[in-house]
């Protein structure tokens, strides 16, 4: 059974990494849902982390980076400005850009070229990516088709299979319409974006988008 610790005890976040470092799964918190994570260059954990969730390896998950040249060094950006990238992050949303050469997990969305990224706005996990200074895989913490979760207490029936629960409270004030997560943007085509799911602040980055001149390709 894994143990809970809270996000508040000091150096909360170095025990995250270390749990990290020696492939365990855990728990953490995040800008909007608790999600589970693993080192997403570790074959081993990423395994695992499918096995968890009951989850089809063919539906991809994705990573937790710690800054703007983190996003650069493991996704292809190289046609987003740093303006772009800056307005958008941190925060609430996961771009999809194509995977860079330094991806190699070949468990790691086997069946596409592509990655989401995520630099959540969120002290502990951002401290832990920090020290971690490596990918870390991201999915939500539940099982496939069940709602996502605000509070540790509701994917109890999963700690038998973590190595460590980091508790951060309430997230997103607790209110049902933030289950939905990040906003998810495919922006892995120059000059245009695709939203894959709208999300929490969907019309905020919306208008991010439209300002920097980049079009829907729904439309």
């Amino acid at each position: 059974m894994a143990s809970i610790i809270s996000c508040t005890e000091e150096k909360s976040y170095k025990k995250a990494a270390d749990f990290l470092e020696n492939g365990y799964v855990i728990a953490v918190p995040t800008d909007t849902i608790y999600g589970l994570a693993c080192s997403a260059n570790c074959p081993e954990a990423i395994k695992k982390l499918y096995s968890i969730k009951g989850r089809d390896a063919a539906k991809p998950v994705a990573i937790c980076v710690t800054n703007v040249a983190d996003v650069r060094k493991w996704g292809e950006a190289s046609h987003l400005c740093d303006d772009l990238l800056h307005s958008l992050l941190p925060g609430p949303v996961t771009l999809v850009l194509q995977k860079s050469k330094y991806l190699d997990n070949p468990f790691l969305n086997p069946l596409t070229t592509k990655i989401g990224i995520r630099i959540p706005n969120c002290e502990f996990i951002n401290n832990m990516t920090k020290v971690f200074d490596k990918p870390v895989a991201l999915t939500s913490a539940n099982f496939s088709n069940e709602p996502s979760t605000l509070c540790v207490k509701e994917f109890e029936h999963l700690y038998e299979h973590l190595g460590a629960v980091f508790d951060g409270g309430v997230l997103s004030q607790g209110l049902e319409q933030n289950r939905t997560g990040s906003t998810v943007i495919d922006l892995s085509e120059m000059g245009s974006y695709n939203i894959i799911r709208k999300g929490i602040s969907y019309k905020r980055f919306k208008k991010i988008l439209q300002h920097h001149g980049l079009t829907n390709v729904n439309q």
